[in-house]
This record gives C-alpha cells, structure tokens and sequence, in this order.
C-alpha cells in the first residue's frame, strides 16, 4: 500500500454508536460480535472502538454475498 493509498483510506471514523446505528443492532451485539470475530472489523484507538466506514460497507457487502449463496455467516 503507497502512501497515497493509505490517505484514501482515512477519512471520518466511525464509533459504535454510529455503526450500531447503521446496522440497526444494539451496541452491545457489536461487542458480542466482536469478541466473536464476526462483526465488521474495528480497531481501538485509546480507549475507543472506531470503524473504518471501507471496512463496514465491505462486511455488509459480504454478509449480502453470503445471505444469495444461502451460506452460513
């Protein structure tokens, strides 16, 4: 990944509240799912979760793929 490729990626983070939100699930399912490894892939930045909004639409995306091919998530 280029330098400039990595400036792509940045942009406005996104908190759990926002991405509990977006899905439209509890805070607290995103940290079960977390723990679990199988929410959308966040970071901690401190003390803070944060989600790269790249990394929560390619989740849907594959959680999309996964619900056509009648597959297991």
């Amino acid at each position: 990944m280029t330098m400039t490729d990595a400036r792509a990626d940045r942009g406005p983070l996104l908190d759990v509240h926002e991405v509990a939100d977006l899905l439209g699930v509890p805070v607290a399912t995103l940290y079960v799912w977390r723990t679990r490894g199988q929410g959308p892939r966040g970071f901690r930045l401190g003390r803070h979760l944060r989600y790269r909004p790249s990394d929560v639409d390619a989740w849907i995306d594959f959680q999309r793929a996964a619900d056509l091919k009648g597959g297991v998530r």
